[in-house]
C-alpha cells in the first residue's frame, strides 16, 4: 500500500479504518504516523520534548486523536483542540517546583503554543489526583501506565519522536475507536463524570462522534 498523505485521508473510508475486521492495526498505525508527521504543530511539540531529553516523555491524548478526526473530516488540523498533553516520568524529584521547571522549559521551547500546553510528571500524579477528582490514584511506574487510567479507551494514545526521526505510537486499547470516531468508556477508574463532560464538549466540535454512555457491562 503506498504511503498515505494527509490530503488523501478524506477519501479513506473511516468506517473501514474503524472496523478491526475490515482493516489492519498496522494500517491504522501507519495512517496515524502519516497524519502526525504532516502536522507541523505536533511535530514541533514532539521535536521539542525529544530535544529536552525529558525522561519517558510523550505527547498523548486529544492533540493526537482530535488531529486524526480533523484529517478524517476535512477540518483544519487545530480545529477543536483545547490543549496538548505532554507527559513524562521522573521519580527522582516529586516536588511541584521540579515539575514547574519542566513546564517552563517546554513552554519556552514552544512559545506559540505555550498557552495550550499541559505538561505533567506522571510520577507525582498520585499526590494530587484524589484532592482534585475525589478518588485515590495508585502511584505509576512509567508514563505509559497512565494511559490505562484515562476516562475513555479512545483517549489512550501516545506518540514520541526518536532521534532517528521515526515515530513511536502507543495505544493500549488499539486505534480502531479513534478512526471510528467513537468514544468508548474505560472502567479502570470511576471517571463517569469526566467521560460525560468531555463527550459533550467534543460532540459540539465533531458532530460525527458517537459517544457511548457510561454503562458497565
Amino acid at each position: 500500500m503506498p504511503a498515505i498523505k494527509i490530503h488523501d485521508i478524506g477519501r479513506l473510508n473511516r468506517e473501514r479504518l474503524g472496523d478491526p475486521y475490515l482493516s489492519s492495526e498496522d494500517e491504522r498505525f501507519e495512517t496515524i504516523r502519516t497524519i502526525i508527521a504532516e502536522t507541523p504543530s505536533l511535530m514541533a511539540i514532539l521535536t521539542s520534548i525529544r530535544d529536552l531529553e525529558l525522561p519517558d516523555s510523550w505527547l498523548v491524548s486529544g492533540g493526537i486523536y482530535q488531529t486524526v478526526w480533523n484529517a478524517l473530516t476535512d477540518r483544519p488540523a487545530s480545529h477543536g483542540i483545547k490543549d496538548y498533553d505532554i507527559i513524562y516520568f521522573d521519580g527522582s524529584d516529586l516536588s511541584f517546583e521540579a515539575e514547574d521547571i519542566v513546564i517552563r522549559q517546554v513552554e519556552a521551547k514552544l512559545p506559540s503554543l505555550a498557552g495550550q500546553l499541559e505538561t505533567r510528571n506522571q510520577a507525582r500524579v498520585h499526590l494530587w489526583y484524589e484532592k482534585r477528582f475525589g478518588q485515590p490514584y495508585a502511584p505509576l511506574s512509567c508514563s505509559m501506565e497512565a494511559l490505562t487510567n484515562y476516562a475513555a479507551k479512545t483517549h489512550a494514545v501516545a506518540a514520541r519522536l526518536r532521534h532517528d526521526g521515526k515515530l513511536d505510537i502507543h495505544a493500549p486499547f488499539g486505534l480502531s475507536n479513534i478512526f471510528a470516531m467513537r468514544i468508548v468508556p474505560n472502567y479502570t477508574l470511576d471517571n463517569s463524570k469526566t467521560h460525560a463532560e468531555k463527550g459533550k464538549r467534543m460532540q459540539a466540535n465533531w458532530q460525527e462522534l458517537n459517544v457511548m454512555s457510561w454503562q458497565r457491562p
